[in-house]
């Protein structure tokens, strides 16, 4: 865990415990967190679908040592999409989530007793981008139609939003476009340079790299088209939530500040304290990212998944042929961890 910037709001005045003496100075980085990482910290487990920086919050939580804070040793792990990650908390090998709600709803309608809960909402937009090998200034949606795209896995989060907003032009996404989604979510970005179609849909940083490459440039926002949608969310096990309420309220608290700090901060700050976890894109770049996403609105401010939100992803969900039957708000959704002031703003 890097607390590097965390320590450094404290450097002046560390600077004159260095006068005082090194036991003084010692004492001083215990309480700051920058010594010594504390013993009494609680274990959790995070399988997240990507690791992207269209989870700032999530970074600047990890960054700035909220979680430790809150008493939390966070373990992360990728999953590589949303059904991996739902795979890996229901056969627990992780405690929670981060990931497309969907998979939720897939768990629950097989019937599964343990079933996954979504007890914390990240973001509020589709997070992918329309990328093209020409630089299309003035693109159109129909622009798409006779095209090679490379999409995303069928029933996945991003791929029937993607389709969502091509329904909404009056494109049909299977017989008007030619849709690539036998590639794996991690190579779409790399099968794309490599010269697979037209046009690909990617997350961040994948988008702004490949255009700093020279190699696409994104000319259109799925998320800017799509309109709000609960596109993350985080889940865990009706059982792990019935015995690790405190556990989980500490989560989300930390959450919460890590939301505040990127809803009260520049793009350039949020960048400098999430570099860590992005090591081969240059901060500039993230900045970018940052500021486009920003832009946009994807970031929530809290963790609220209103009942709104759940009644639409299930029509989503529904217009993509991938609804069995619709499951109830109050099953597969809690509210109990969020913001008060959120809640009561309902």
């Amino acid at each position: 865990m890097n607390q590097n910037l965390k320590c450094k709001t404290k450097s002046g005045r560390i600077a004159v415990f260095f006068l005082v003496g090194a036991a003084v100075l010692a004492a001083a980085a215990n309480l700051s967190g920058c010594g010594t990482p504390r013993s009494d910290l609680k274990t959790l487990r995070l399988n997240e679908v990507a690791h992207s920086i269209f989870y700032a919050p999530q970074y600047v939580a990890m960054e700035l040592g909220y979680f430790e804070d809150a008493g939390i040793q966070l373990e992360v792990q990728t999953g590589f999409g949303a059904d991996k990650s739902a795979t890996a908390v229901i056969s627990g090998d992780a405690d929670i989530a981060l990931m497309g709600p969907e998979a939720t709803i897939y768990q629950y309608n097989e019937g599964n007793a343990n079933y996954l809960i979504n007890f914390g909402q990240l973001t509020q937009r589709a997070g992918n981008f329309v990328v093209s090998r020409e630089n299309e200034t003035d693109f159109r949606w129909e622009d798409l139609i006779g095209k090679e795209v490379i999409g995303g896995r069928p029933g996945g989060m991003p791929e029937m939003v993607f389709e969502y907003v091509l329904k909404k032009h009056n494109i049909d996404p299977h017989k008007d476009i030619h849709l690539v989604q036998n590639i794996d979510f991690a190579n779409t970005s790399g099968a794309f340079v490599g010269g697979t179609g037209d046009y690909t849909v990617e997350f961040e940083p994948s988008a702004t790299l490949i255009e700093e490459e020279g190699a696409g440039y994104v000319v259109a926002s799925v998320g800017t088209e799509s309109g709000y949608v609960p596109y993350t969310a985080y889940s865990t096990t009706k059982e792990f939530l019935s015995k690790n309420k405190e556990l989980l309220q500490s989560f989300i608290d930390a959450i919460e500040k890590g939301q505040n700090y990127v809803k009260e901060h520049s793009a350039a700050e949020v960048a400098e304290v999430i570099a860590p976890q992005f090591k081969e894109t240059d901060v500039k770049t993230i900045e970018k990212i940052v500021a486009r996403y920003a832009e946009q609105d994807s970031f929530k401010t809290t963790t609220f998944f209103g009942e709104d939100s759940f009644t639409l992803i299930q029509d989503i969900l529904e217009e993509a042929g991938e609804l069995e039957k619709r499951v109830p708000y109050d099953e597969l959704v809690t509210t109990e961890f969020s913001s008060e002031e959120e809640k009561n703003s309902k």
